[in-house]
């Protein structure tokens, strides 16, 4: 499956592996990544030899989010899209809802299909990054990966949510209510990541894991994968998805959105994310012992 531009597909011992690859942006979502990560995931949910899924960033990262720079080529909803036809812009309430309801599809294939995906994650897991991890069925790690939704500090609310059924909501209210980051070894001891593992060890941790489901029928995998994800939509998951997607739009109308999109015009993208996060000194929550922070924002060790 060569024509991918934005990631790379391929089989290994009944595994598919996706790479996100942008790694010069550090794998920045932009639609086009998100509409080709949901084909991949459709082609290995339906090809039996296939029976799970990694996915891994290229680079230095898992994913540092979505492309707030609008890279990658323009996805037509349909193959009949015409020039000569006004189609939905973002200016409207109800069209930035539909974009972002658009974009939630992509993503959403890693809940909806029957196998099961494994997240692979070193280096930053933010924002969109995180949306994409914690939808897969298990996240592991590098011991010092990057969690956490800097953007929540002032672009809006979370696209997805599954931060609440993997870590309730106090650790899920502090972490979205600041956009404060987290290790990998943090964010197992809260649970929002199955497991973390040193860095050199990472690879292997998650091909030993797919290469033990690689043992088991497939058709078994799926069951058992599904009526889990069931009981998380009895628990009101798929729903909160879709709900995620309608609270960013009233995110997107705060005040501190619209100063945000007033200092990207007059600052650029780069400046005014930098002076956002200086404002929160390291950027990191402390998952144990007390948060004493020096001038600079800095927790003190």
């Amino acid at each position: 499956m060569d024509a991918f531009e934005q990631i790379i597909y391929e089989v290994v011992n009944k595994t598919a592996k996706i790479t996100l690859n942008r790694p010069e942006k550090l794998n920045a979502l932009s639609l086009q990544l998100q509409s080709e990560l949901s084909e991949a995931l459709w082609e290995a949910d339906n090809d039996r030899e296939v029976h799970s899924i990694i996915i891994k960033g290229a680079g230095r990262a898992f994913s540092a989010g979505y492309d707030l720079a609008g890279g990658g080529k323009n996805v037509p909803v349909s193959r009949i899209e015409s020039e000569k036809r006004a189609y939905r812009g973002g200016k409207s309430i109800d069209d930035d809802a539909w974009q972002l309801e658009r974009a939630q599809r992509h993503r959403m294939a890693l809940f909806d299909m029957h196998k099961p995906v494994i997240a692979q994650v070193h280096g930053y897991c933010l924002a969109g990054g995180t949306d994409i991890a914690l939808l897969c069925d298990m996240v592991i790690a590098s011991d010092d990966a990057v969690f956490g939704f800097p953007p929540a500090r002032d672009l809006g609310a979370l696209p997805n949510n599954m931060w609440l059924y993997n870590v309730g909501p106090q650790w899920a209210k502090r972490l979205t209510l600041t956009g404060d980051t987290i290790t990998g070894t943090e964010a197992q001891s809260i649970g929002l990541i199955l497991k973390s593992v040193p860095g050199e060890y990472l690879e292997r941790e998650v091909e030993g894991l797919a290469s033990r489901m690689a043992l088991i029928d497939p058709d078994l995998l799926s069951a058992n994968k599904r009526i889990i994800n069931t009981g998380l939509e009895l628990m009101g998951a798929r729903t909160l998805q879709r709900m995620a997607a309608e609270n960013d739009v009233r995110g997107h109308n705060t005040r501190a959105a619209t100063e945000y999109r007033k200092s990207v015009t007059e600052n650029g993208l780069k400046a005014t994310l930098k002076a956002r996060d200086a404002k929160f000194g390291d950027g990191r929550a402390r998952v144990f012992g007390p948060e004493i922070r020096n001038d600079e924002g800095h927790l003190i060790d």
